[in-house]
């Protein structure tokens, strides 16, 4: 295997994902450091003054080579969530066994791939190490992604597992949220879940320094969040402080009992999704920011705030007092 090479400013960058939630915040850190940058898009490309288009998508053989042809570093962010089984193995497995391979091709050795602690299954989870229990995962998103690891892995990448990931962008967390405290209002099971949770500025930081670190990272799966678990009644009453929830009250509401006022009024969110906020699904992420000699930051319960208007504009709440007045 050739030795890897520290990027610098001669060497460009190749991104999948840029346009979405987490990559958009990558790109941004990377123009922010002056590192060259190469992104492949499926739709029409950002005129941000800073990044080197290819259009195609990771079933187009021509623009995986365009992508990776001189790159020394390859993050793969880009996935399919949702959709049909079909769909999510056209990008998540086929399309990053294709792209594993455009990367071999171009001399990449170093490569960041994003995937999720969905692979685990149900939970709950507490204090887990990587890989501490069995993947089991429950739809075709997270089985799809768990086949895109293994290709990731034997290409030589650091792999890494975020669980909930909140801050300007996300489409699901808070949202979820929201939909959940009007569907089942109260203290869900006392609110005493330990929940794993990064800051999508933050993981996108994380990814960076590992891509461009001095020392290349050994490869591996890490979890790839915030070193310190949210318990679910401070997020809660964080988001609620910020007058885009209600803040829970009432007794505390036991699980069943939380599954039958779900069952009552349908909605958006499963069950096994719900499952995630009620139940621990804490995992250990210590190790990553170590090996990446990047400080966490101060947690995303502290970044919300910063937050706040892009949530306030989905969720359709007006000023500051909203859905807590």
């Amino acid at each position: 295997m050739a030795a890897s090479r520290r990027p610098d400013a001669r060497t460009a960058v190749a991104l999948t994902g840029a346009t979405g939630f987490i990559g958009s915040a990558v790109r941004a850190d990377l123009a922010a450091r002056g590192v060259p940058l190469r992104a492949l898009v499926r739709g029409e490309p950002v005129a941000d003054g800073h990044t080197d288009w290819v259009s195609g998508d990771l079933a187009d053989p021509a623009a995986l080579a365009g992508l990776c042809d001189g790159a020394a570093v390859l993050m793969h962010l880009a996935s399919r969530v949702g959709g049909d089984a079909e769909e999510c193995a056209a990008v998540n497995d086929r399309g990053t066994a294709a792209l594993m391979a455009a990367a071999d091709r171009a001399g990449i050795r170093r490569i960041v791939h994003l995937s999720t602690t969905a692979v685990y299954g149900e939970g709950p989870h507490t204090d887990l190490g990587v890989d501490g229990v069995p993947t089991a995962p429950r739809s075709a998103t997270s089985r799809t992604r768990l086949l895109g690891e293994r290709h990731a892995l034997a290409a030589g990448a650091v792999v890494l597992r975020p669980a909930l990931v909140t801050g300007t962008g996300d489409r699901w967390v808070v949202p979820a949220l929201a939909e959940l405290a009007r569907r089942v209002p109260g203290r869900w099971a006392g609110g005493d879940a330990r929940l794993s949770l990064v800051d999508r500025t933050d993981l996108a930081r994380l990814v960076t320094a590992l891509a461009l670190a001095a020392t290349p990272p050994p490869a591996g799966v890490r979890h790839a969040c915030h070193p310190v678990p949210v318990r679910g009644a401070d997020l809660i009453a964080a988001l609620a402080g910020l007058g885009l929830l209600p803040a829970p009250d009432g007794p505390a509401l036991p699980w069943e009992e939380c599954r039958r006022r779900l069952a009552a009024t349908p909605g958006r969110v499963s069950e096994h999704q719900f499952r995630m906020v009620v139940g621990d699904h804490w995992y250990r992420s210590d190790e990553v920011w170590r090996l990446a000699d990047c400080p966490p930051g101060p947690g995303p319960l502290a970044r919300l705030a910063g937050a706040a208007p892009w949530y306030r504009a989905v969720l359709g709440i007006e000023g500051r007092g909203g859905a807590g007045a």
